[in-house]
């Protein structure tokens, strides 16, 4: 009996991110999902990288008993071409990205975890989670401080303890375990598994071939309203009977698979992608056909028999009514958008100051949902990593006076960072 992976993989920007600064791959040998933190201006950068570097063990793959070192040595490689593309560029300070994987070793599996990304197996029915997160709210799940419950909710669930920023060195979680027929491993981000609970994935995860269950998840997540980035790959452990792999050349989605990311890393080998260039596809000429086929259409409805008239005012009188629920929905939207506020960066990532916004991250249709409210004056870069990663992402608050009480205790971290004894976590401090 040969055992082999059948994948699928899909990543969705979600419906609140400006940019996907998810990077996701799957290969007959090799799953990643790495989540990228910092802005939309470096995190993707940092996620991409990520993954072109750990894909490089296609290259050369390593001996069965050297599996586990290989990883540890990629993820160093990551950190280094992550520094690399700082050092290129200073403003890119301050981003990261969060680093799962699975090698696929015929019978075994081994595994590479940094961050707060999952990985899951689904066996006989039963979904186990593989890896543990290295945030905040796990560290006080461990000590018994709060329940799962509790950290689904808690303000500072995305503090993220342990990711990769090209400065600080870091341990990854390495593990091996044996693969069997019929399991089913799922890779996804917290887009993914911050808004479902473990029941929930497992049902949807339950049944269907890989591609109908990574679409059914992702769909799923959109549902929930997607505040972050989703990315998800899913691979099954068959008897192939001798006949061969079904993918070649493997699966690459999020920002890896974008030509735009990629043109910004010219030092990063990235792997081939089955995918379709979706700056190359031929979309763009069919939507073109469409509007010219409806302009016809009008026409042909404004010009000819003396029925046209009639039609003519119901048409006028369907767009005056659409005319005014479109102005009340828009009083209604911009009622609660002034409601609603959050603390994230004003600027670069790396040189950018904490600021108040009022309104939700995100745009629509070109226009920002949001409006700067008050820059702080507080230096990003001043703050403990983790502070970092929160703000780039945005913080959520209550109202304009919660706003403010975030930006004070921000400050006050930053104070202690530049204090004679700074905690761990500070710019400069080791870990």
């Amino acid at each position: 009996m040969t055992l082999r992976l059948r994948y699928a993989a899909r990543s969705d920007v979600g419906l609140v991110r400006r940019g996907n600064e998810d990077s996701g791959y799957a290969s007959p040998r090799l799953l990643i999902v790495a989540d990228g933190m910092g802005g939309h201006a470096a995190g993707e950068l940092a996620s991409a990288s990520a993954v072109a570097t750990l894909a490089q063990l296609e290259l050369s793959p390593p001996q069965a008993s050297e599996v586990l070192a290989a990883l540890a040595d990629a993820i160093d490689n990551t950190g280094a071409s992550i520094r690399g593309v700082i050092e290129a560029d200073a403003d890119l300070a301050g981003m990261g990205t969060t680093v799962t994987a699975l090698y696929w070793m015929g019978e075994r599996i081994a595994i590479v975890h940094v961050g707060d990304s999952r990985a899951y197996l689904m066996r006989g029915g039963e979904l186990s989670q593989l890896t543990h997160d290295h945030t905040y709210v796990q560290t006080l799940i461990d000590a018994g401080r709060i329940t799962e419950e509790e950290a689904a909710i808690h303000p500072r669930r995305s503090l993220i303890m342990r990711a990769l920023d090209g400065l600080n060195p870091v341990e990854p979680d390495l593990s091996v375990r044996e693969a069997r027929v019929g399991d089913r491993y799922l890779l996804c981000s917290d887009g993914l598994s911050g808004v479902m609970t473990a029941d929930e994935i497992a049902a949807l995860l339950s049944s269907g071939d890989p591609t109908g269950s990574v679409t059914r998840l992702v769909d799923f997540a959109l549902e929930r309203g997607a505040p972050d980035n989703v990315t998800v790959v899913i691979a099954d452990v068959i008897d192939s009977d001798g006949s061969g792999e079904d993918n070649v050349i493997p699966v690459v989605v999020g920002a890896a698979g974008e030509p735009r990311v990629r043109v910004r890393l010219p030092n990063v080998a990235f792997p081939d992608d089955a995918q379709p260039d979706p700056d190359k596809a031929d979309g763009g000429g069919h939507g073109h056909h469409r509007v010219k086929r409806d302009t016809a259409e009008i026409e042909l409805d404004v010009t000819g028999s003396h029925r046209r008239p009639r039609r003519r005012w119901k048409v006028l009188g369907a767009l005056a009514m659409l005319i005014v629920a479109t102005v009340i929905i828009g009083v209604v939207a911009a009622n609660w958008l002034h409601s609603r506020w959050y603390v994230a960066v004003n600027g670069s990532p790396g040189t950018g100051t904490v600021a108040i916004y009022n309104g939700i991250q995100g745009s629509l249709l070109g226009v920002d949902l949001s409006t700067l409210s008050n820059d702080s004056g507080l230096t990003v870069g001043s703050l403990p990593f983790f502070d970092q990663e929160l703000v780039s992402k945005g913080i959520p608050a209550s109202d304009e006076g919660d706003a403010q009480r975030i930006v004070s205790e921000l400050n006050d971290r930053a104070t202690a960072c530049a204090g004679p004894l700074a905690p761990s976590g500070c710019p400069g401090v080791a870990p």
